[in-house]
């Protein structure tokens, strides 16, 4: 089927991540299905912008939201794009479909003083669990890495005496990220505790010596952000973006913000900066004279 080829290409070829090529199949297989109901079976030289936007429709009027609907459309045009360069289809139906406009939301973070207190109190630092969770943590703090750089983190590219980690970011490109002193001794720590025997390559363990997985670590993180903050979001990707807002606040140039978040272009990396701008602003307001007026 055109869609396993598909499937193949994004896996070996473009060597998306896990979680990216889940999520293509998934759209796939859910757009599929919705043609088949709504219209039969339809080759796909025949699938037309109708069907599609008929598609979209459907998605919109179920109650989800413009994001949502936006990363499937993604998914179709790369896959309709995959199918019209190899000569499969003569017309890409894609080339006509606008997603809906999305509202700007400002990366959510947390506040220095309870970094502060999460990092300094709330998190305890003995025994190999809560040593490992507690770099965990730093790590997602001070290097600004993804949930599933972490995870796939592996023991050789963790260079404690030159103080630096090389993560495998998306599309499988690697990146250098520089770690404080302070981090470097609290993994050092934990390596301690790690089995000397470990056969494992990943950086992270559990107890039994099997690699940490996502769940673990997003409950794990979330849970702890829960001790120091009521925010509704606590994930290890807030402590991304609260890495990347304090760096900005401290004066980080934007460009080498960029290098270290792993960024393809530096517009994702400006959203950061809207962040400190709305801090400005309410600085000015509450210390002007006429501020509130």
């Amino acid at each position: 089927m055109l869609e396993e080829k598909f499937i193949r290409y994004i896996t070996f070829e473009k060597r998306y991540s896990k979680h990216t090529i889940i999520a293509y199949q998934a759209d796939l297989v859910q757009f599929y299905q919705y043609i088949n109901i709504q219209f039969g079976s339809v080759d796909n030289k025949d699938i037309t912008h109708f069907y599609v936007r008929s598609w979209i429709v459907t998605l919109m009027d179920s109650g989800m939201d413009a994001r949502s609907v936006n990363r499937k459309i993604t998914s179709l045009k790369s896959y309709f794009k995959f199918l019209s360069k190899n000569n499969l289809i003569e017309h890409n139906p894609m080339l006509k479909i606008q997603g809906p406009k999305t509202s700007k939301k400002l990366p959510v973070f947390v506040e220095k003083s309870k970094m502060n207190l999460l990092l300094d109190q709330a998190m305890p630092q003995k025994g190999f669990k809560a040593l490992r969770d507690m770099c965990i943590i730093e790590l997602f703090y001070h290097a600004g890495i993804r949930l599933a750089e972490l995870v796939e983190l592996q023991t050789i590219n963790v260079n404690l005496r030159s103080q630096q980690i090389k993560v495998l970011g998306k599309r499988n490109k690697e990146r250098i990220i520089p770690i404080t002193n302070n981090v470097v001794k609290k993994l050092e720590a934990y390596m301690e505790e790690k089995k000397p025997d470990t056969n494992q390559s990943c950086f992270f363990v559990n107890e039994d010596d099997t690699p940490i997985n996502r769940k673990y670590v997003y409950r794990m993180v979330k849970n702890n952000l829960g001790d120091v903050t009521t925010q509704k979001k606590r994930s290890p990707h807030v402590l991304r973006h609260t890495f990347a807002t304090h760096m900005l606040d401290n004066g980080a140039d934007i460009n080498a913000l960029k290098e270290i978040l792993g960024h393809s272009s530096l517009a994702a990396t400006q959203v950061y900066t809207h962040n400190t701008i709305e801090k400005l602003k309410n600085i000015h307001a509450r210390a002007h004279p006429r501020g509130n007026g």
